[in-house]
């Protein structure tokens, strides 16, 4: 929890379960009962979950329409001492949900904040994927445009994390499908529900299924980077192993990641870094 006052009340936020409600965890149950107000996205949607573990809580409506309006409310409502918890549909609140502005008012106000650990679709969906995890990008809800879903697509450097509509599925993957028909992806449908399913194929291959079985629920779309960024990449990793074995030969670190850089094109300063970064110290 962090804290700049010594306000008895707190905002918590509290990530929920994204299918299956016995994924909730005791921490986020203990709050849910002590809280004085519970900030939901959909007070129904969330009164189904205390109703299955017999809690009962003042629920208040927190949603991309209002939620500047209620901001105000509920901070003074924490300034007063009460334990305001933030809950959104599914998942962790902020992630593609409301909840951002009155999270950075709490933080502007140096209220109390305290931060819970939970169910995440994106994190879910990623391990699932047997992509690569070391370096990952989430990009939301895909954007609707071709051009910008193209861009989006074609410059994905690292593995590529998205929501998307089942009705659009089929004609995203198709557009992937004509970029690079053979880029993995993994769809994976209703996590942690009754009809969970993880479906694993190339971009061509997964357009086909689609196009003939159309999806439906909701949607994570994982996708390996695009093969030029691919590409990118190994160059870049053959230029600092080059100049580590320049150094390794006796040349300075600077000067050797400066001579590679005339021949590769790559700036010296991140040669430098990335050697600094992979052998811990670097001088000269």
């Amino acid at each position: 929890m962090t804290s700049t006052t010594a306000a008895a009340g707190r905002l918590v936020v509290c990530p929920t379960p994204i299918g299956n409600l016995e994924d909730v965890t005791l921490r986020v149950l203990a709050t849910l009962r002590a809280a004085d107000v519970v900030a939901c996205e959909d007070t129904r949607h969330t009164r189904v979950l205390l109703d299955r573990y017999g809690i009962t809580a003042t629920l208040v409506s927190v949603h991309e329409h209002n939620e500047r309006a209620r901001t105000g409310e509920l901070l003074a409502r924490v300034r007063d001492g009460a334990l305001v918890a933030l809950v959104s549909d599914a998942g962790t609140p902020l992630i593609s949900d409301p909840g951002f502005a009155l999270v950075r008012e709490c933080i502007a106000a140096g209220l109390a904040l305290e931060v819970l650990p939970g169910p995440s679709a994106v994190i879910t969906a990623l391990v699932a994927s047997g992509l690569a995890a070391e370096r990952w990008r989430f990009a939301g809800f895909l954007p609707r445009g071709r051009r910008e879903l193209r861009e989006l697509l074609g410059d994905a450097g690292e593995t590529l994390i998205a929501f998307e509509s089942p009705r659009r599925l089929a004609g995203t993957l198709e557009l992937l499908a004509e970029q690079e028909p053979d880029r993995a992806v993994v769809v994976c449908r209703e996590l942690t529900k009754l009809h969970e399913e993880v479906r694993r194929g190339t971009a061509c291959e997964l357009a086909s299924h689609y196009r003939e079985q159309p999806a439906r629920g909701e949607v994570v779309l994982v996708i390996a980077p695009a093969a030029a960024a691919q590409v990118g990449e190994a160059r870049r990793r053959e230029a600092v192993s080059a100049v580590g074995e320049l150094v390794d030969a006796g040349a300075r670190p600077r000067a050797a990641a400066a001579a590679v850089a005339r021949l590769t094109g790559l700036k010296a300063n991140d040669l430098y870094a990335e050697l600094v970064r992979e052998r811990g110290s670097a001088t000269g």
